[in-house]
């Protein structure tokens, strides 16, 4: 089955899984992680009320009950998971996918991700080779529902800044945020696309690409906002436009929130292997003990946060990760820390934009896409070329980053995505323009 990726189930509805996928899913998920209930939420895509109908009618036929939550944020079923004191699971949503995409993120007790290396492997292999024996009628489940929506907005609100006078353009993506962001913010923010719809008619719900931001950042400027929030389509990430209507890349995000938490208590902080040194750089001047810099995806992310005792954690796709929401990312949490740091800077006469031109030193050329048949040959002919150069670190977990005095890149294979995936960073433009000049010609040769 091709939906069984790295860190969730997710694929092409009924081309790479279908409803009786998720039946299974649904079956066997009690046996993978032995529960008398399971948690779950979906997101608002067209085919997520079918998954959701097969998905519990396995859970119920292997004897267990549903406690459906409805409509739902991942973040919500993540909070739902420690609320409910759950020890399984689900979130129907492809996040920020587009509109054909559906999938499935499992969590297990504490909101802890189930992901390839801790079990989802193994439900893949129950469900290609398991046995389906229903149990009788009168031992099988039942869905009931469950209503938090007001104990985690209630949650939420613990971190909402004081927002008299802060003026905020918002973008839901017509996705789940739409179900708190109002609630949240009110009239200190002007919306658009903020109608729950699963077509995604205004543009995909994914914010790490840019042309998805034309706008919000249109709007920032029309509104003259302090700061743009876009969150993608599940809620679980948000990226940022500063108030001349720049799209903030978002590692550069986890170097204001990582200070946020500094501020108040010195700890380590988690990056993943694509952060900028501006960002790193910026938490150890800080007051960072440490910066672990370690795989992307947030079924790794978390695991590695609670390892290391670490107080925060931040990824180039918009993913930040918070102790005091069980090591989860949530796009609306993170949003109302920055929120924060805004509404302070307000008051000291600056701006967000001041705040990132602080941070940003160095040119970044991004996440770069290539679609290429032999990845795995272009990712090892980048190191072979590479390697033998004197670097001064090497990286070689989820591909490869390799590190010089004045300039380092990373490669990767996305775990969801049919792409090789590049970051370049150095000291000068010029340098940058070189050095992915150089890169890219090595990897066009394996298009």
């Amino acid at each position: 089955m091709g939906a069984f990726k790295a860190y969730d189930i997710r694929g092409v509805y009924n081309q790479d899984f279908d409803k009786e996928t998720a039946y299974k899913v649904g079956y066997f998920l009690p046996q993978l992680l032995p529960c008398k209930f399971v948690v779950v939420g979906r997101d608002v895509r067209l085919t997520s009320d079918e998954i959701h109908e097969y998905l519990c009618k396995g859970i119920n036929d292997a004897g267990v009950d549903v406690w459906d939550i409805g409509l739902a944020t991942t973040p919500m079923v993540y909070f739902a998971t420690v609320y409910l004191k759950a020890d399984a699971s689900v979130q129907i949503t492809a996040s920020h996918n587009p509109k054909q995409y559906n999938g499935m993120k499992i969590s297990r007790t504490n909101a802890i991700p189930v992901g390839g290396d801790t079990g989802l492997k193994d439900l893949e292999r129950l469900c290609n080779k398991g046995e389906v024996k229903p149990v009788a009628e009168d031992k099988k489940g039942k869905i009931i529902e469950k209503d938090i929506h007001q104990a985690y907005l209630d949650y939420q609100k613990k971190f909402l800044p004081d927002l008299e006078g802060l003026n905020i353009s918002v973008d839901p993506s017509n996705g789940m945020s739409n179900l708190y962001v109002k609630e949240l913010f009110g009239d200190h923010a002007k919306y658009i696309n903020d109608v729950l719809d699963g077509t995604f008619p205004a543009h995909e719900p994914n914010p790490l690409e840019e042309k998805n931001c034309a706008q919000i950042k249109e709007a920032v400027l029309k509104n003259k906002s302090d700061v743009g929030v876009i969150y993608d389509g599940d809620a679980d990430r948000v990226m940022f436009i500063d108030e001349r209507g720049r799209f903030i890349q978002p590692d550069y995000i986890t170097a204001v929130i990582g200070a946020y938490y500094l501020e108040k208590e010195k700890g380590s902080v988690l990056v993943d292997i694509r952060t900028s040194r501006s960002t790193t750089e910026y938490v150890t001047k800080k007051g960072a003990t440490e910066v672990f810099i370690w795989k992307v995806g947030h079924a790794f992310a978390k695991m590695k946060i609670r390892q290391e005792h670490c107080i925060f954690g931040g990824e180039l796709a918009g993913h930040y990760y918070f102790r005091d929401f069980n090591n989860c990312d949530s796009g609306i949490l993170a949003s109302l820390l920055v929120l924060q740091t805004v509404a302070k800077l307000k008051k000291e006469g600056r701006t967000l934009g001041d705040l990132i031109d602080e941070i940003v030193v160095y040119a970044n050329s991004g996440e770069n896409n290539f679609k290429l048949e032999h990845k795995d040959e272009a990712m090892q002919a980048l190191y072979d070329a590479y390697k033998d150069k004197n670097p001064e670190k090497v990286y070689d977990f989820d591909g490869y980053r390799i590190e010089f005095p004045t300039w380092w890149f990373n490669v990767r294979k996305s775990n969801t995505e049919p792409f090789l995936r590049l970051v370049v960073e150095a000291k000068t433009k010029e340098e940058l323009k070189e050095r992915f000049s150089e890169l890219e010609a090595i990897i066009k040769k394996f298009n």
